[in-house]
């Protein structure tokens, strides 16, 4: 039997930027928008992870969310920041939307 905070746990990845600098962030959603596919992430709280207990999220607050959409470059699949602040806006409000729509659902 699988332990539950595996199971269940969040996914973590690390990403470089142009400037080499590493930073881990927690995978929170993925959707598809206008025939693009978009990932939105925190940025990982040290030792947070470590704990094994949920922390909730009031989503009003500003938490940093980061949106990083999947492009396809030299066969294979990268992370790239969006083009343009509208664009951002445009998918932002999609997370947003599918975020509150799972917390009425349940």
């Amino acid at each position: 039997m699988a332990d539950l905070s595996e199971e269940f746990g969040p996914d973590f990845i690390t990403i470089t930027d142009e400037d080499g600098n590493e930073f881990e962030l927690e995978h929170l959603d993925t959707l598809e928008y206008n025939g693009q596919t978009y990932m939105a992430f925190f940025p990982a709280v040290p030792g947070e992870e470590d704990s094994g207990e949920a922390k909730d999220i009031d989503l009003d607050e500003e938490y940093g969310l980061i949106i990083l959409k999947v492009i396809h470059a030299d066969g294979e699949e990268q992370l790239s920041t969006l083009d343009s602040e509208e664009e951002l806006e445009l998918v932002y409000q999609q997370f947003m939307d599918a975020l509150f729509d799972e917390e009425e659902n349940e």
